[in-house]
């Protein structure tokens, strides 16, 4: 059994960050109807983060919503709220990702919803919160980046600022809403008392530079300074970085520079006798000159016996042949009602050995209107 077997998940949001909380619930149980916009529903099924289309629809629709129901419905119209007012009353969570002040004005805030289910747990993520010059500003990940200084973290000395390759702020904020959801839940059983829980995109990416930004406050508000190459963080001295090798790449982290010198044969190291911060930048220089005269895997026969943090560097081709991620068998295969079938990740959580996988793949718009309404609404 399932640890949230049971639980009913009615879902609002769309885009990333809430659809990624309601994935991690479904995938530890929980049943989830994605409430979307007849005609068009969730914006995510047709925004391309490539030019891949998935049985109609974008990959990244059907990889973040996949073993969820969907329930189309317009609730703008009276008619249609009550119904789904009926839903709501029998969910154990609701969470919604739109901008503050939308649910209030369609009557289904918060209070409007503990009204008719008083123990419910509803989760909302904002962009910028509720409060603030900001809240108004789209909840965008590039944004959210841009504007919590995270760009100034990536790159090197000199690039300017990079962003993640990746929408890590709606994800963070997907986790840190699940996170939350979780605990509410657990007071629920424990009081029987509902919960509103409140996360922020701007809060989760602050969150996530916890370390270097009490760095920056203890530290007389001295800015994260990049080396000027091979950075990998702005606050870890030489040798951390990925450097070229004379085929590929080699990622050293922690190291006594000394000790380096001797196993790789670099005399031009010897000169650098502690590993002092000031002078990474040449020490880096000198790490970069001599690694690319020897493949990655003559590096790493001789560090790795030696104790010393590194590894090759893959892309996902040399990933997925790799044994270490073949034995974790972390790929599944998902089924759409209509027959498509396509490849995904599981959920990484594991409980009493048990991995959580299910083979049920995202919703058609509107597919299980009629099973919902039946068992919820008639």
């Amino acid at each position: 059994m399932k640890p949230l077997q049971d639980y009913l998940v009615v879902d609002f949001s769309q885009f990333l960050s809430g659809p990624s909380a309601s994935l991690r619930l479904a995938d530890l149980g929980a049943r989830v109807i994605k409430i979307e916009k007849p005609g068009t529903g969730d914006i995510c099924r047709t925004l391309y983060t490539s030019d891949l289309i998935m049985n109609g629809e974008s990959s990244v629709f059907h990889t973040i919503n996949r073993n969820k129901e969907s329930f189309a419905i317009d609730f703008k119209q009276p008619e249609e709220l009550a119904k789904l007012k009926k839903l709501l009353a029998k969910a154990d969570v609701v969470l919604h990702n739109f901008r503050p002040g939308v649910m209030e004005r369609v009557g289904l805030s918060y209070e409007d919803v503990k009204a008719i289910n008083p123990q419910v747990v509803y989760g909302e993520i904002s962009g910028f919160g509720a409060n603030g010059t900001l809240k108004a500003m789209p909840g965008q990940d590039l944004l959210l980046q841009s504007l919590t200084a995270l760009t100034w973290l990536n790159g090197n000395d000199g690039d300017g600022p990079v962003p993640m390759g990746l929408s890590i702020v709606d994800m963070l904020a997907g986790a840190h809403l699940a996170q939350g959801i979780l605990a509410a839940l657990y007071r629920k059983v424990m009081h029987q008392t509902g919960a509103l829980v409140q996360v922020s995109m701007l809060e989760s990416a602050f969150d996530f530079q916890f370390e270097t930004i009490t760095t920056f406050y203890n530290d007389g508000g001295e800015l994260p300074q990049r080396s000027k190459s091979n950075n990998a963080n702005a606050y870890l001295g030489a040798p951390y970085g990925i450097y070229e090798t004379k085929n590929g790449y080699l990622a050293l982290a922690m190291g006594e520079i000394p000790v380096l010198a001797n196993l790789l044969a670099c005399d031009a190291l010897q000169a650098y006798p502690e590993n002092r911060f000031e002078l990474r930048n040449e020490i880096k220089e000198v790490l970069a000159k001599h690694l690319k005269t020897q493949d990655t895997a003559y590096w790493l026969n001789i560090l790795e016996p030696a104790d010393i943090w590194c590894s090759d560097v893959l892309n996902y081709e040399q990933l997925f042949a790799q044994e270490g991620f073949k034995v974790l068998d972390f790929v599944q295969e998902v089924q759409m009602q209509d027959g498509y079938r396509y490849k995904t990740t599981r959920c990484p959580i594991k409980i009493d050995g048990e991995s959580f996988i299910a083979d049920k793949g995202s919703p058609k718009l509107g597919q299980d209107n009629e099973k919902i309404i039946k068992e919820f609404i008639d």
